[in-house]
């Protein structure tokens, strides 16, 4: 029984392999070759570059390797010779059964380029199994008026072996009341029936033991033995006869356990114990055994396993009645399979290419082969993939189909694709497969720095600490590793007076831009120069933008004023008429600052007087004014000192010194000399009162001349005379302007100060 059940394990996985390898077989290309089976490993069976016509190298510069369905490895290629030899001894039995012809169906896979080539590999088959009996002792009870002629069937003897090696006779024992002929089924298999030749006597010889022995047709033929015991038995005249020969069956694979397969019927015209019939399978292998069941009283036969068509399509056993007298009779139960789409097919990756480079065009990235056990319909299949990507599915030979990039990718726009490979089938209810593959893009130097702007304006105070980090600048590239890592660098100036080498420095990593030394504002308000950013690509890339620093003002500028002139060697004395009304402009502070902004908004203020109250400034514009009328008991000589502040933080100031005269008229002469007033000052006032007027009154008309030329010199000159002339000493900046109420004059009111002071 074990040997049986042994036989009958081979024989299911041949069968399953015989099924598979129908389903993927396609016109061979190559071959077909042919191996002995039980060949030691590493025999030579073909050379496959002398077939196909090619070099000895050409084989392994194009990657050439076997593919057997399901990975196994019966053949090994050697690419270097092209020689095709076994890689494992084969069992023919184990793996074709009893098919025959006995063949392996591979692919010789070459990727570079691709190409695939069908083949098959034919094994012969070697006498090395005994014929074995399933039933080592049979038991045949025989009636002793039997007729002569009448057939007794035996178990026949399983050989794995096939062809001429396989059971091809059966002999008997010598014996006087039987022989032994051989009978071929339907399906090809041999079995004996034991033929009655002469008359039995029960009384003469109740039992009979024969030896039955099978032949096979091998050199030398191998031989397996049964033992055949006889009971003759009392007379039994009818023997059961079913209502038909073969019963014909269809079930669909996916019957239930327990499903009623047919119900077979056989009757018996004796009566009593001779007439009553009981049913069994005859002879059945294992595998019909576990999944038939026949109900020895009423003939229904059921599934007792559920049957699978891609393993099994049909089964094929005989129904005995014997009736209980030991009369039998058989019918020959055949059942067809109905194959049902409950396979899903099957993706065979054998090639992926991953990472690939982007912007080359048609990549191979993958090949495939799609299979389905189920037949028909049920076994055909369709693929596809997503729509949204850019790959494209092209069959190629039967069941294979290669995967290949559309158009040229993009790193940058997608670095990574999740591909799902749907194959489905076109039975009823349709199954699918999907196969899941990630292919990443591997990066080109194709992309250039990009600064995040095309222009930056930088704002540094000036007076800066030298090495002041004033800002950065920032370049993204799309590419990734080497190809994405910038470096920063400064162009040169446009203007090749500017020293921007002094002036600035980048930081190559991370373009932070530093101040090498202090910034002047009044020396140099704003400076522009280019920066490069470049990547380390082959070749690098690169950009470029535009970096514009402007210096910021800071109050490092005290006031300067350019009126009452500070550097004479005498004061510049301003004359004010004892007539002058409240509000009467006396002068004009004039004052700059190098600063801007509100750094140079200036301000003015009365910071001491000789007599408070008597005069004031006006704190935007400088204007000198009488705040009140003068009176004759004010004093002559009025000493005022003016602040001039900007609007800073902190605020600069400066300090300037006027003298004013009051005087009852223009014609008054001017002051004496210092060591004369001093003199004059101790003498009574009242007589000089009256000295001044005689003097004025006789030198009118001379004073008048005296104006009418200094005012011709002071318009060539625009400065202050060496005499008793109001207007500022030098020449005003060209530049200055009065803006905002910030104390600064024009040219031409300055003009028309001067010379209203004059006259």
């Amino acid at each position: 029984m074990e040997i049986g059940w042994m036989c009958y394990l081979r024989q299911r996985q041949v069968l399953v392999f015989f099924v598979l390898l129908s389903m993927f077989g396609v016109g061979a290309e190559l071959g077909p070759y042919s191996v002995v089976e039980e060949m030691e490993k590493g025999s030579f069976v073909a050379n496959l570059g002398k077939d196909l016509g090619l070099g000895l190298t050409e084989m392994y510069n194009r990657r050439a390797r076997i593919i057997f369905q399901g990975n196994k490895e019966h053949l090994q290629l050697k690419v270097q010779t092209g020689d095709l030899v076994i890689n494992e001894k084969l069992d023919r039995e184990e793996l074709c059964g009893p098919a025959d012809p006995c063949l392996l169906y591979f692919q010789l896979l070459m990727e570079k380029p691709l190409e695939i080539f069908q083949a098959e590999l034919r094994v012969k088959d070697i006498n090395d199994n005994s014929p074995v009996f399933t039933e080592r002792e049979m038991i045949l009870r025989i009636p002793e008026n039997s007729p002569l002629g009448v057939a007794f069937p035996l178990s026949n003897a399983l050989d794995l072996d096939v062809g001429s090696n396989n059971v091809q006779n059966y002999k008997i024992s010598p014996n006087s009341h039987f022989r032994v002929l051989t009978r071929k089924l339907s399906d090809g298999r041999i079995y004996p029936e034991l033929v009655l030749e002469e008359e039995l006597d029960r009384e003469e010889e109740p039992e009979i033991v024969l030896t039955l022995t099978a032949l096979d047709g091998g050199s030398p033929p191998r031989y397996g033995t049964a033992q055949v015991r006889i009971e003759v038995v009392d007379s039994n005249d009818n023997a059961p006869e079913f209502e038909q020969p073969i019963y014909k069956v269809q079930i669909p694979e996916n019957s239930h356990v327990g499903s009623l397969v047919v119900t077979v019927s056989a009757r018996d015209l004796d009566s009593g114990v001779h007439g009553k019939i009981a049913y069994t399978l005859f002879q059945p292998s294992e595998d019909i055994s576990k999944t038939l069941e026949v109900n020895p009283v009423t003939g229904e036969i059921q599934l007792r396993k559920q049957v699978d068509f891609e393993t099994v399509q049909s089964y094929e056993v005989d129904i005995k009645a014997t009736d209980g007298g030991g009369l039998s009779g058989k019918c020959t139960l055949l059942l067809q399979v109905v194959d049902v789409n409950d396979n899903p097919p099957e993706v065979t990756m054998s090639a992926l290419t991953s990472p690939i480079l982007e912007n080359s065009p048609e990549i191979v990235v993958a090949v495939f082969s799609v299979s389905d056990p189920d037949s028909g319909d049920n076994g055909k299949t369709v693929s596809s993939i997503q729509d949204d990507l850019p790959f494209l599915l092209k069959p190629s030979v039967k069941n294979f189909y290669t995967l290949v990039t559309n158009r040229a990718l993009d790193r940058e726009e997608r670095a990574q694709y999740n591909i799902t490979i749907t194959v489905t089938d076109l039975g009823t209810p349709r199954l699918k497969t999907q196969h899941n593959i990630t292919v990443t893009v591997s990066d080109v130097n194709d992309n250039a720095p990009a600064f995040s702007q095309t222009t930056y304006t930088l704002r540094v105070r000036e007076n800066n600490s030298p090495a002041l980090h004033i800002g950065s600048v920032s370049a993204t590239d799309r590419d990734s590793g080497a190809n994405a890592q910038v470096t920063y660098s400064l162009l040169p100036p446009a203007d090749p007076q500017l020293p921007l080498a002094s002036l600035v420095s980048i930081n190559a990593d991370n373009g932070q831009l530093f101040a090498l030394r202090s910034l002047d504002y009044e020396a140099l308000q704003a400076f522009e120069f280019g920066v490069r950013a470049a990547d380390r690509g082959s070749p690098a890339l690169s950009s470029q933008a535009r970096v514009r620093v402007l210096v910021l003002d800071d109050n490092d500028n005290a006031p300067f004023v350019l009126y009452p002139p500070q550097n004479g060697s005498a004061p510049c004395t301003e004359l004010v008429p004892r007539a002058a009304e409240a509000g009467y402009l006396v002068t004009k502070v004039v004052a700059v600052d190098g600063d801007s902004g509100q750094n140079a908004w200036l301000s003015y203020q009365l910071l001491k007087a000789t007599e408070p109250g008597l005069f004031g400034v006006w704190a935007h514009n400088g204007e000198v004014r009488t705040a009140r009328l003068l009176s004759e008991r004010d004093a002559v000589k009025h000493r005022l000192v003016v602040l001039v502040k900007d609007n800073g933080e902190p605020p600069r100031s400066a300090s300037v010194t006027l003298h004013v005269l009051l005087v009852d008229g223009f014609s008054q002469p001017y002051l004496p000399l210092p060591e004369v007033a001093a003199a004059e000052a101790r003498a009574d006032p009242l007589t000089v009162y009256l000295v001044v007027a005689l003097a004025s009154v006789s030198s009118l008309f001379l004073f008048s001349v005296l104006v009418f030329v200094a005012v011709r010199l002071c318009r060539r000159s625009r400065a202050a005379s060496a005499g008793r002339c109001s207007g500022p000493e030098g020449h005003f900046p060209g530049h200055l302007v009065d803006v905002s109420g910030a104390g600064t004059l024009s040219q031409s009111y300055q003009y028309e100060f001067i010379q209203f002071h004059i006259l």
